[in-house]
């Protein structure tokens, strides 16, 4: 299985008389090609990977809560932007919709696990409609997601 330029040989003959030359393959393969594709893929991937996760920009409030474990199946995400659009994923659903979606996907997943993404300008009422619209859809396991480095409320605090 060899790949690349072919070289020749001499295959004799007499004085003033035409050479006749034969290809005979080149056995060895270069890997060159092959590593700067790997390379440039490499750079590739390293420089989207921080950009897939959920692209509904939101002003997550600040807590002390860890994170969650992860799951082999990819995590549905329900975000209330700071206008209250509520948005599966980074599809906008209207409020009449919500739970006949939520139903649906739940029919089609394994987990009954969601996170929902909240902005913090949005009033806790509106958080709350929301997560009983998630129950309603069948998804019992409702991760609040929220940034890293808020209180404690350990007592140390007024």
């Amino acid at each position: 299985m060899g790949a690349g330029a072919m070289k020749s040989s001499d295959g004799g003959g007499g004085r003033g008389r035409r050479r006749q030359r034969r290809a005979v393959p080149m056995s060895e393969i270069n890997v060159t090609p092959f590593v700067d594709i790997m390379l440039v893929l490499l750079i590739i991937f390293m420089v989207a990977a921080p950009l897939s996760v959920v692209g509904v920009p939101v002003d997550l409030p600040q807590t002390a809560a860890t994170a969650l474990p992860g799951d082999e199946e990819e995590p549905l995400t329900v975000t209330i932007t700071a206008q209250g659009v509520v948005m599966i994923q980074e599809t906008e659903v209207p409020p009449a919709d919500l739970v006949t979606r939520l139903r649906a996907i739940a029919a089609e997943r394994t987990s009954n696990k969601i996170f929902l993404r909240a902005d913090g300008a949005n009033a806790w009422n509106r958080v709350a409609e929301v997560m009983g619209a998630l129950n309603a859809g069948g998804f019992s396991d409702i991760g609040l997601v929220t940034d890293i480095g808020g209180p404690t409320f350990d007592g140390a605090d007024g």
